[in-house]
């Protein structure tokens, strides 16, 4: 006889109650999510223990906002999902966070055992389908060994047996609700794990000294894997001579004060460097894929704590599987007072260079409108830097505007659409940022298109109480295809245009705050309300005529070898083309 509905989840031995007590031991104060039948069980378990849960209005978002948890805190980030839509909901976030090397769990529903295979409800193969760009993707049908799996999901996410990533886990609804004796369920699974620290190899570690105590010319750049090594990333920095280079990873490592920062020369410091430190970064299209086309005359050195930052595309000689933070010490321990060899002409010329580009001065030459006589991209990151607090968390979403928001936007926490170029992250991931970090501000810059793909979440960041801001670079236009279409086909346009669409009326009909802007001198003014009222959005009109630097280095052409065409054009000449 089948249990009364409001009997089905008192079980304090269900598998469910099992799944939330080992998330509460595992230090889980959260969940992103949207609910459904399938999940339930935990749903209402995980309530009861006083995890927060932040439902959101799409799965994809509820994943994005769990990477952002993740990335911010350096915590597991968990969202939680019903089957079928609900699970091929979260495909795009999922790969996203697979390529950001972001420990994300992801629970999601499935039918029950009995049901498999019948063509029950929303009954579709998830594991196959995220078992690409996942860990981990199982289902666990046996309802005492359910907490194992779910240890050995956690694991593999924050990548004790490899690359840390997503993982995924699905339970059915019958194993959900099954009784599990307390002395089935092991501690050893339940309890946390302590993170582990790889030790440089001495010999490697001294091959590395020498690589870039002998350069002349010496270049570091950092990744994701580098981000707990600032203090040490700071003195080798100081010890070696060496020019750094951050990038989308790693913004904020390095204070933008430091002499070796020439982030605005990185094309120079890329081609003429001799030695290259790279620190837990892939040598994806961003960095040329290390081709001596992008670095004609480099020795790379390469330092990560997972094989998969090591071994891509260019090899390090040496390289060191390590802790970068244990590593870098170690080097500047061994270098003890020898005298780097870096030619501090060439050091001092690229930081000069660069601060000539970054100054206030080459700032102000920057018009604030386009030829079309709207604002111009670059006037919002003027106008954070006028009002926002220095200390802010800055996101940028969209594809002609990371263009601006590398040059412009100087914020010491950074996040981006990243390697995946995945737009649509810049409003989750900033719910996600106030509502784990409420004590700083939260301003999200979104170009238009971005924007809509998850505009609905600004109804979550409301009902939540996630004082972000978000500003739409509303220039009415997929802006750097549009231009690629101009440009290179014959001026044909063709589904790359928008609306100067009222986003600020949309937000406010959501309950947040809005203002619409249409002079740059109205900027900063409004960027002052939205903070005191947040959550917010500032919705200014931009100008389309004004072409971002990727577009003219034909970012959205996709050219054959190189993402950018000057890149392309030096591979070529490498090939003999």
């Amino acid at each position: 006889m089948a249990a009364p509905v409001n009997d089905l989840n008192s079980n304090e031995q269900a598998c469910a109650a099992w799944i939330a007590r080992f998330l509460k031991a595992r230090g889980v104060d959260r969940i992103f999510g949207l609910q459904g039948g399938h999940i339930q069980p935990i749903w209402d378990h995980v309530a009861r223990l006083g995890i927060r849960i932040i439902d959101v209005r799409d799965e994809g978002a509820a994943v994005h906002m769990a990477h952002a948890h993740a990335e911010l805190t350096g915590a597991l980030g968990v969202c939680m999902v019903t089957a079928g839509p609900g699970v091929t909901n979260t495909v795009t976030g999922m790969a996203n966070a697979s390529l950001a090397r972001m420990p994300v769990l992801l629970i999601g529903g499935c039918t029950s055992r009995p049901q498999a295979n019948m063509g029950p409800l929303q009954d579709i193969p998830h594991v196959d389908i995220l078992r690409p760009v996942c860990r981990y993707s199982r289902t666990a049908r046996v309802p005492e060994q359910v907490i194992r799996e779910m240890d050995e999901a956690v694991a593999r996410a924050m990548g004790d047996l490899g690359e840390p990533g997503p993982a995924y886990i699905e339970i059915p609804t019958d194993v959900l609700r099954s009784h599990v004796p307390p002395q089935l369920v092991l501690d050893d699974w339940m309890r946390p794990k302590p993170a582990r620290r790889i030790t440089p190899d001495p010999e490697a570690m001294a091959e590395a000294v020498d690589v870039m105590w002998n350069a002349k010319r010496p270049l570091v750049i950092t990744g994701r894997g580098a981000r707990n090594a600032s203090a040490e990333l700071v003195r080798f920095l100081d010890a070696s001579g060496a020019v750094y280079l951050d990038t989308q990873e790693s913004r904020g490592l390095v204070p933008a004060e430091h002499p070796s920062v020439v982030g605005a020369m990185r094309a120079a410091a890329m081609t003429e460097a001799d030695a290259v430190l790279v620190i837990g970064r892939k040598l994806d299209y961003q960095l040329g894929y290390g081709s001596p086309a992008v670095f004609p005359d480099a020795r790379f050195v390469r330092i990560a704590d997972t094989a998969g930052e090591l071994v891509d595309n260019r090899r390090g000689a040496p390289e060191l599987l390590a802790d970068p933070a244990l590593a870098l010490a170690a080097m500047v321990e061994a270098s003890g007072n020898r005298k780097p060899a870096a030619d501090t002409d060439w050091t001092g010329g690229l930081r000069q260079r660069h601060l000539e580009r970054t100054s206030a001065g080459s700032r102000a030459a920057t018009p604030r409108t386009g030829d079309d006589g709207k604002i111009h991209p670059l006037a919002i990151f003027e106008a954070i830097r006028e009002a926002a607090d220095p200390d802010h968390i800055g996101i940028a979403d969209g594809g002609d505007l990371l263009s601006f928001a590398r040059v412009g936007l100087e914020s010491r926490t950074y996040m981006d659409a990243g390697a995946f170029g995945c737009l649509g992250v810049g409003v989750p991931y900033a719910v996600a940022a106030a509502l784990a970090l409420p004590g700083r501000q939260v301003i999200s810059i979104n170009g238009d298109g971005a924007f809509g793909i998850n505009a609905m979440e600004i109804d979550t960041a409301v009902r939540h109480g996630a004082k972000a801001v978000f500003i739409v670079s509303n220039n009415a236009a997929w802006n750097i295809e549009r231009y690629d279409q101009e440009a290179n086909y014959g001026g044909r346009v063709v589904g790359t245009t928008l609306r100067h669409s009222d986003y600020a009326g949309m937000a406010r009909a959501l309950g947040a705050h809005g203002e619409r802007v249409e002079r740059a001198e109205d900027l900063a003014g409004a960027l002052e309300r939205a903070i005191a009222n947040a959550p917010a959005l500032i919705d200014v009109v931009t100008s389309q005529s004004v072409v971002s630097s990727d577009a003219k280095k034909g970012l959205g052409f996709v050219p054959d070898y190189q993402p950018l065409t000057a890149w392309d054009d030096a591979e070529r000449r490498r090939r003999g083309e």
